[in-house]
């Protein structure tokens, strides 16, 4: 069969694929796309059509099978027109997330000494000040104020005016 017989041969056929589509899903659009779908997969796979066969069988198998499997996924899924189903599973993306953990491991090593010691100690070490005062040899107001510096730092080099945040993003930062 050639390219043209086969093209006329899907052509004759769309009044009856449409009628039979339209019985399946009771719905004209559907029905319409549901045929659309069925001539782009008939014309996509035309290679496989074995000459002498009925076409109009053939296309009606492809257009039933293809109804089927959009049936199938269907039921599978959930409507949602409010959104309220697809917020529950939505998972934020990850680039931002490391783009700021390399910004900060950045700042964090732009610190002095004292102070990311201080800091790491505090936030992601999840230390009192009392403890990290001990383990720095330093009186416990030191700690604070070393801490207090070393965030308000980090705000200036991440250019963000909340420094108070710098406490769970570090124990992202120092790991477990």
């Amino acid at each position: 069969m050639t390219q043209n017989d086969f093209k006329s041969g899907l052509l004759s056929t769309i009044p009856s694929l449409r009628a039979f589509a339209t019985s399946l899903t009771g719905k004209r659009d559907s029905a319409d796309d549901l045929v659309q779908e069925t001539l782009m997969k008939a014309w996509a796979h035309q290679n496989s059509y074995q000459d002498g066969t009925n076409l109009k069988a053939w296309l009606y198998t492809i257009l039933r099978n293809e109804f089927y499997a959009v049936y199938r996924k269907r039921k599978r899924e959930v409507e949602d027109v409010d959104g309220k189903h697809s917020e529950k599973v939505a998972v934020a993306p990850e680039q931002d997330g490391i783009v700021d953990l390399a910004d900060m491991q950045v700042a964090l090593l732009k610190l002095p000494d004292e102070q990311r010691e201080a800091l790491l100690l505090v936030t992601a070490s999840d230390l009192s000040y009392e403890d990290a005062a001990v383990i720095c040899g330093v009186p416990p107001g030191t700690i604070k104020s070393r801490v207090n510096r070393a965030r308000v730092r980090l705000a200036e080099l991440l250019q963000t005016e909340d420094a108070s945040k710098f406490g769970a993003k570090l124990q992202a930062v120092a790991g477990p």
